[in-house]
């Protein structure tokens, strides 16, 4: 279609004609794929039992064994009401039947629906809980008892377990744990004091098996099969080894895609890697923008979601970076230097392309930067490619065999340097920058102007620092909310000179990290509740209310001119001299932020930004 309108169309028009249609198919995709992962979620808070099968097994933010079911089953909700998934986190001792994959198992739970976003235009967990599947989320005291036994369904998830298992028990600790999650995807024998090292250093990005590892493991079956085909002459004169080794390659890709459990970063690599292999294959030019974009819309036409996750945008600001710094260093005759030195340089070239590239993504993402993560990276990343990902694929080899020890032991020397370096990067001074999140159009204006630097021809390319420059200057003049209320009323935030002051120390705590880590502030919870004083700018007086006590003895305002609760009042608020925020009202709007100004305090609720979706419209 697009081919056609490029044709039938005149030249000067035919652009913008094949640009309006892709974004309306895009649109047509995007709403497609929305309305076919549509499932029911849970629209009250409930509390019994909950039977189902057991899918998947992860650890939580909070380092507790966490898991996801299907087939479930939940005490007078009809099926037609009931998720089809809800994710449980197993709090105290997990005891009675371990998490087994494909385990049938019965608990009594705790089940709330999807929260929406922690601000107004934050990040909203109800649209990721959307394309999950996830109907409910929750968390268990009791032990799980098992009802039935594996029906087998589960084979790839049995046998990621079980090789993660196998993994770990060979090679013990943190470096058998990252082993683990390197070969298998599987994390949640991680601690959070190694992940806090990984991200700190800028190297968090090892762990997920992302196009790193995707590219180092196809790089290398492709080297090594071709090499070794070559070696016989009787095939490397009868045989095209070439695209032999890159279709090879490309099934060991799907292999480890089907290992790693398929996640969207798998998927990602995955498509990214067979665009190249297929090229080869085809004798066509392998690394190319083009390919860049031909992966990115087998992508978006799989997962239409994945383009407001920092995994896309990350993953193709760095291929794209790469391609088009390398494509212009090989149009000038390579790297220069010494033969010896090349490979050194070419590495020190991509890792600080890779980096520049994805740096103001991962900032406004997670709203800090590495200020040594080059550093690390140059320290680690070989490493990953000459030592990890090869001793990976040896131990892969040598598992039926039972001597997988061997591989195992060698990539447990280079995932210890690897972790040695993530600890001594993180603990340096001044390891961990913080930054504000930015507005909407920080983030669109920055891509706008790097691809046109990356794709445009000529000296005229370097208008694209125009956007892009355009774009931190509105990132520098953000403004933050002056009060933030959360979508239950349980917590508020009020900012103060020393920062976001908290209205509770304890709970809430996703909400609470989100808003502090928004406002680029490094503070704990804790500590930003010692700051609570109940006055936000302009001297607005806010009193924060919780637990059911405070509800039913509420008779005023007590001086307060906003007035929040966390359960709903048994008093009529509508004449009151104050406004009464509290969960019914705010399961209309969400999330609230307030921003005061001489004109007065102006409200904007996470309803209003989002507007109406299918993950927000709660059906009762």
């Amino acid at each position: 279609m697009f081919l056609l309108l490029s044709r039938v169309l005149d030249e000067a028009v035919s652009p913008f004609a094949v640009g309006l249609a892709l974004i309306l198919s895009g649109s047509v995709i995007a709403g497609t794929r929305a309305h076919r992962v549509e499932g029911p979620v849970l629209g009250w808070r409930y509390y019994g039992p909950v039977e189902g099968r057991i899918v998947g097994i992860d650890r939580s933010a909070s380092d507790k064994v966490r898991i996801t079911l299907d087939q479930v089953v939940l005490r007078d909700v009809r099926p037609s009401r009931t998720p089809r998934r809800v994710r449980l986190s197993l709090h105290g001792t997990v005891a009675g039947s371990d998490p087994v994959p494909g385990l049938r198992v019965m608990t009594t739970g705790h089940l709330s629906p999807p929260s929406g976003p922690v601000e107004p235009g934050g990040f909203d967990f109800q649209r990721h809980a959307w394309f999950l599947g996830l109907g409910a989320v929750g968390y268990t005291r009791v032990p799980l008892l098992a009802l039935a036994r594996s029906d087998g369904k589960q084979v790839l998830f049995a046998t990621r377990m079980g090789l993660s298992a196998r993994v770990q028990a060979e090679l013990p600790g943190e470096a058998g744990a990252f082993a683990a999650a390197i070969m298998t995807g599987d994390r949640a024998g991680m601690g959070q004091e190694t992940l806090t090292a990984l991200r700190v250093s800028n190297l968090a990005h090892l762990l997920a098996i992302s196009g790193l590892h995707m590219g180092l493991l196809t790089g290398f079956i492709f080297a090594a099969l071709r090499i070794a085909l070559s070696a016989v002459p009787w095939i490397a004169l009868r045989v095209p080894v070439k695209p032999v080794a890159a279709g090879m390659a490309l099934i060991v890709a799907a292999g480890y895609l089907a290992l790693s459990g398929g996640n969207v970063a798998t998927e990602r690599a995955f498509v990214m890697a067979a665009v190249v292999l297929v090229a080869v294959m085809l004798n066509r030019r392998a690394f190319s923008l083009r390919a860049v974009a031909l992966a990115a819309i087998i992508v978006l036409a799989l997962r239409p979601e994945a383009l407001l996750g920092p995994g896309f945008q990350m993953s193709f600001a760095a291929t794209t970076a790469l391609v088009a710094i390398f494509g212009w260093i090989n149009a000038r005759d390579g790297l220069k230097g010494p033969r010896w030195l090349r490979p050194a340089m070419a590495v020190v070239v991509s890792s600080m392309v890779a980096g520049l590239a994805t740096a103001p993504f991962a900032a406004a993402h997670f709203n800090q930067f590495a200020h040594y993560g080059l550093l690390a990276n140059l320290l680690s990343v070989p490493l990953m490619g000459v030592v990890v990902m090869p001793a990976a694929v040896l131990a892969a080899c040598l598992l039926p065999l039972g001597l997988e020890w061997i591989g195992l032991w060698i990539m447990g020397l280079g995932l210890e340097w690897i972790l040695g370096v993530a600890h001594f990067v993180s603990g340096l001074d001044g390891a961990r920058g913080t930054v504000v999140s930015p507005g909407p159009f920080v983030l669109p204006l920055l891509t706008l102007g790097g691809l046109f630097v990356a794709l445009w021809q000529g000296r005229a390319r370097m208008l694209g620092a125009v956007p892009m420059v355009l774009a931190f200057i509105l990132w520098s003049q953000t403004t933050r909310p002056d009060v933030l209320i959360s979508d239950t009323g349980g917590l508020v935030g009020v900012m103060t000179d020393k920062g976001r002051a908290l209205s509770a120390g304890r709970g809430a705590g996703f909400i609470a990290q989100n808003w502090l880590e928004n406002d680029g502030d490094p503070a704990e919870q804790l500590q930003a509740a010692e700051r609570w004083a109940g006055v936000a700018p302009g001297g607005i007086a806010i009193a924060a209310l919780r637990g059911k006590r405070a509800a039913e003895t509420l008779d005023g305002c007590d001086g307060a001119e906003w007035l929040v609760l966390n359960t709903s009042p048994t008093i009529a608020t509508e004449e009151m001299a104050c406004r009464v925020v509290h969960p019914a009202t705010l399961l209309k709007t969400g999330a609230l932020a307030l921003y005061h100004s001489e004109k007065g305090v102006r409200v904007v609720s996470a309803r209003q930004m989002t507007g109406a979706r299918l993950w927000n419209m709660r059906r009762r």
